[in-house]
């Protein structure tokens, strides 16, 4: 690799019902040590916690094969989420292109109250701009209440401006981030970075956190919030703490404090995964996780978990409130589920209850950070000192990706399916501990393309042989999967027309051949049907010419 520092994380392929995942931490590895690529070990943490925690460096410009590689802009760090194979290039040390996004300037007043936590502030946020108001920007958070929040606070926030579908979102570097990095014995890291004095934003919103309250997204988007107090009472069943928003140090300890001498309610599971191995280590040390257990919850390893579907899966038609970053449907593994997004203060509080509850009945005061962090980096390994040495281990699930010939000059085929707004990546292909072991086998992922959408689609592609997709509002919003284009790419699908897509989602469809085409005129939408047989004439021509628009004949 040609970058300063590549790392190669394994946080969600964890389960290992069988070989295939295994197999891919084998090859993962072996890729990394002949490569150049540092390789965290599966149970060192998720990448995101991982890499504030150890990596970050305030000032430097990241770019990450995850949607939520924003996080680490909590430090003061241009990080960008992106599809793999623009990772990929960029490793190489070819350069990565995106269109200037708009600054938002985001000033915070005044401080946080005892219940209210960094996840009200960006649940805020998303009440106000939907899960499509990012597309195009980037946040930049200032003023004094920015002020008052350390680098994990801002992490949460910043993890969650993917939701938004930004760019990215950044803090400034300051005196937080300087505590911060001296606890992680990494002061040498830091650097003061702040925006000018007469700094101007292309658009600007404030938040008072004086008056913040704890919220709540409801089901299905992470933009469907409300206040905690205007739902308060819904019966729950499973109780979720981690993901790369909020398992750190910091969440647990809060966690644990309002847990201690209390216990889980009986109509509760309650499960918790600590972000990183350090966090984990720390609150075995210091007897918070002790607390957990008494209190009743399971303690799952250091990994994306539930977050991404593998593994505590909620019984069926159940609640289930959790600390992650989305609830789209089928998310938790199941689409009958019912997924609630919440702080973990109001995590804790509902396990307490076994109902949404109100946090501020049982919270402390917010958690600051330790004196100092337990370091201990044997989790993570360097490259091989003699690469060529390296022999690469490939599993019989391990299959070469497939490709597509040169783009034909008249593009012609059926609409298999047409889509409403905001269609996620998890829509497009499912996660979960059934199809995630497939990553590395494209012919049988595939299959379960479209399965919550419509269970017919993958017949009925294979039968036409390929045609189109008609969408409407942000399609591919959420997480950065490559195989949700690499599979329509491996079906034939020739091209996505849609009212506007997502950032990342429209990288990944160029980089798999499968042209993202928006309408001129957005009512066109409405005048194509399913089963419809669309012509592109003079496609390649025109895109060799640097022609923009192109004709559909219907």
């Amino acid at each position: 690799v040609q970058t300063q520092l590549s790392v190669s994380y394994v946080d969600h392929n964890m389960l290992q019902g069988d070989f295939r995942n295994a197999d891919d931490h084998v090859y993962l590895q072996d890729v990394a040590a002949k490569y150049g690529l540092h390789y965290s070990r599966p149970g060192n943490g998720i990448c995101h916690q991982v890499h504030l925690e150890r990596f970050a460096v305030p000032g430097t410009t990241l770019l990450g094969t995850d949607s939520h590689t924003p996080t680490c802009g909590g430090m003061g760090v241009l990080a960008i989420g992106a599809g793999g194979l623009d990772v990929a290039i960029a490793m190489a040390g070819s350069a990565y292109f995106l269109h200037m996004p708009k600054v938002l300037g985001v000033e915070l007043r005044g401080r946080l109250q005892p219940g209210v936590t960094a996840k009200d502030i960006i649940f805020e946020v998303l009440r106000r701009l939907t899960v499509k108001g990012g597309v195009g920007r980037v946040l930049e958070y200032y003023g004094p209440g920015a002020a008052t929040l350390d680098v994990p606070e801002r992490a949460t926030i910043t993890n969650m401006g993917a939701e938004l579908g930004a760019t990215t979102s950044i803090f400034p570097s300051d005196e937080r981030t300087l505590a911060y990095l001296e606890r992680q014995e990494r002061a040498q890291d830091y650097t003061p970075l702040a925006a000018d004095a007469d700094a101007t934003y292309d658009e600007h919103m404030e938040i008072d956190l004086d008056t913040l309250e704890p919220l709540i997204a409801q089901p299905n988007s992470p933009d469907n919030v409300c206040a905690i107090t205007d739902i308060q009472g819904i019966p729950v069943n499973q109780v979720a703490v981690g993901s790369c928003t909020n398992s750190s140090y910091s969440d647990l300890m809060m966690m644990a404090e309002m847990l201690k001498g209390r216990s889980v309610h009986p109509n509760v599971s309650l499960v918790v995964s600590p972000g990183s191995r350090q966090v984990l280590q720390m609150i075995a040390r210091n007897g918070a996780l002790a607390d957990l257990i008494a209190a009743g919850a399971r303690i799952l390893e250091s990994a994306c978990g539930p977050c991404a579907g593998m593994g505590q899966v909620p019984s069926f038609d159940a609640v289930s409130v959790r600390s992650f970053n989305r609830n789209f449907p089928g998310r938790s593994g199941d689409p009958n589920n019912r997924v609630y997004l919440a702080s973990p203060a109001a995590c804790a509080a509902a396990a307490i209850a076994g109902e949404i509850a109100d946090p501020r009945l049982y919270a402390t005061d917010n958690v600051g950070l330790p004196d100092a962090y337990i370091i201990d980096d044997s989790g993570v390994l360097p490259p091989a000192p003699e690469p060529d040495a390296i022999e690469i281990r490939r599993g019989p699930n391990i299959k070469p990706l497939p490709t597509r010939g040169d783009l034909e000059p008249v593009l012609a085929g059926p609409v298999m399916l047409k889509l409403d707004d905001n269609i996620s990546t998890d829509h497009i292909l499912p996660a979960g501990p059934t199809v995630l072991p497939l990553r590395s086998n494209v012919p049988a992922i595939a299959e379960y393309l479209f399965r919550y959408v419509d269970p017919t689609f993958v017949e009925r592609v294979k039968a036409s042989g390929g045609g189109f997709i008609v969408a409407a509002q942000n399609y591919g919003q959420g997480s950065s999967r490559e195989h949700a284009a690499m599979c329509p790419m491996y079906f034939g699908i020739k091209a996505i027309m849609a009212k506007s897509f997502a950032r990342i989602h429209r990288d990944n469809l160029i980089n798999y051949a499968v042209l993202p085409l928006t309408f001129v005129n957005a009512s066109d939408y409405d005048a194509i049907e399913p089963e419809d047989n669309l012509e592109m004439p003079d496609v390649r021509e025109r895109l060799e010419a640097g022609e923009t628009r192109l004709i559909i004949h219907n």
